[in-house]
């Protein structure tokens, strides 16, 4: 076997070991994986928060048990693969083993560590902007038309996978118009590609039509609600954190397309990275948003940066760069992965501040990084709901009902009673089961509203008890109460009904 081939699959191998170890077991699964795997028992064209890929996936994950080993599995080979076209990249760009090395490294180090440990449509993303980058490569050295079917697939299956690739084809064309690279939309294959593309999302597209285009609206929330909270300058300054380690490979990335002659007709790579950011940051996009920009640029800084440093005093440099990766790795570990339990994070509360890491989409701090909240006191929630559900009289005519899909998706992810709660928020909004005439009412509400629960419910039972709530204090969902209605004097399903008009349209 060739020693290529070999440190690949150390590579990759290590990978999965890192998305798994550097997870501490206090940990349960993150607010939005619940909701994702969730959607795999509603399989459709288009859902309200991601696009259907994700779906699949999940799918998949139920059929093998839905355990936590499964739903970390797929992240983590979204970036082992993303380390496997990076190597691509390299090579079609005739890099030798030092850039194959140095530039996996830099990727495996990187913020893509912490980007591979969740279960959400970001590690796809990426992976898809990479193949995108290599798929144009290929067409510049090859002058082959066909390798634009390859793209149009690409992007084709990414935007079914996130929306988010399609600022970067915004951005591709004018970068192609700026370089000579133009001639490209003389090819009546580029149609043809286009076409591709476009009977790809389309069954996606129907199903926006179909219901009301929900995508826009989410946007328009997510605008409202989080974007507004997002700092330009945050936003550059986070660039620089997430790629702390490559930042000399990505610099190099950028004096290459000018000083490196080869390079030099790659120059759209640079033009699509300036043209995209400027439309995150007009945008005020999320930091993460961007990351598909970098592994093409770490893989051309790699090359570039071996080509540089074959003799002479730059050959030294060669260790050093090696060195500073590691090194940035380790404050990788220490400030951004999940490692340390919450109570040994109380402790090292300081450094998690100074990085930064502790502000949450609302643009305040909190005592942990908004990921890691979400990421306790849901078991304890479904265990709760469970026993709560378990004593209730007639309990198969019971309606579980929740304030976020949070608490909807880790009810039905640790239930051992097949309960299938449901709530307004997100796309459990079209997964309500109202053929049965409930008899009993789990209500799980955010901290805050007993009261106004208990009196705006309890008229329609015969009997309600506020019975439990998350007693974890540095859960997200710390105080989230959960009650109990029984015997029903109504059929709610009417109300129930009007409430899912109402917010549906």
């Amino acid at each position: 076997m060739k020693i290529k081939v070999v440190i690949l699959l150390g590579f990759i191998i290590l990978k999965f070991v890192l998305q798994y170890l550097l997870i501490h077991p206090a940990y349960d699964l993150h607010r939005d994986e619940y909701l994702h795997i969730d959607q795999g028992y509603h399989l459709a064209w288009g859902y309200i928060s991601v696009t259907p890929v994700t779906s699949w996936i999940s799918f998949i994950i139920i059929l093998l048990g839905k355990g936590y080993f499964w739903v970390k599995f797929f992240p983590a080979l979204f970036g082992a693969l993303t380390i496997v076209v990076v190597w691509k990249i390299i090579e079609e760009l005739e890099g030798g083993l030092f850039a194959l090395v140095v530039g996996a490294l830099a990727i495996l180090f990187s913020v893509f560590l912490r980007i591979n440990i969740l279960y959400q449509p970001n590690s796809l993303d990426v992976l898809n902007w990479t193949l995108t980058y290599l798929f144009i490569i290929k067409y510049i050295n090859s002058k082959n038309s066909n390798w634009l079917f390859a793209l149009a697939l690409t992007i084709g299956f990414g935007i079914l996978s996130k929306y988010n690739i399609i600022f970067l084809l915004v951005g591709l064309v004018p970068a192609f118009l700026l370089t000579e690279h133009r001639k490209v939309f003389l090819n009546k294959k580029l149609y043809i590609s286009i076409g591709i593309i476009f009977v790809i999302i389309l069954p996606n597209l129907i199903w926006q039509y179909q219901n009301h285009f929900p995508t826009f609206y989410q946007l328009q929330e997510l605008n409202r609600t989080q974007l507004v909270n997002v700092d330009r300058f945050n936003f550059i300054k986070d660039q620089f954190l997430y790629f702390l380690g490559p930042l000399i490979l990505i610099v190099l990335a950028f004096f290459s397309f000018f000083m490196y002659p080869p390079f030099r007709k790659y120059r759209l790579v640079f033009w699509s990275y300036l043209f995209t950011m400027i439309i995150f940051i007009l945008l005020k996009a999320k930091s993460y948003y961007a990351v598909g920009l970098y592994p093409v640029l770490i893989a051309m800084g790699a090359v570039y940066f071996e080509k540089i440093s074959v003799e002479g005093w730059r050959k030294y440099l060669r260790p050093v760069i090696i060195l500073w990766i590691f090194g940035c790795a380790t404050l990788l570990f220490l400030a951004a992965m999940p490692y340390q339990s919450p109570a040994q994070i109380q402790k090292n509360i300081q450094r998690y501040k100074s990085l930064g890491v502790l502000r949450w989409e609302d643009g305040k701090d909190h005592d942990l990084p908004q990921d890691f909240a979400d990421m306790i006191g849901w078991s304890e929630l479904a265990k709760k709901v469970d026993s709560i559900y378990s004593l209730l009289p007639n309990k198969q005519n019971t309606f579980v009902l929740c304030d976020n899909y949070g608490q909807a998706g880790a009810i039905n992810y640790y239930t051992r009673q097949q309960i299938r709660a449901v709530t307004f928020n997100a796309d459990y909004i079209n997964w309500f089961d109202l053929s049965i005439k409930y008899e009993n009412l789990i209500r799980v509400k955010g901290r805050g509203d007993e009261i106004t629960e208990l009196e705006e419910t309890s008229p329609f039972f015969q009997k309600s008890i506020l019975a439990d709530s998350v007693a974890n204090t540095q859960a997200r969902e710390y105080g989230t109460t959960i009650f109990a209605f029984t015997g029903a004097k109504i059929d709610f399903r009417e109300r129930l009904k009007n409430e899912i008009n109402e917010r549906k349209y």
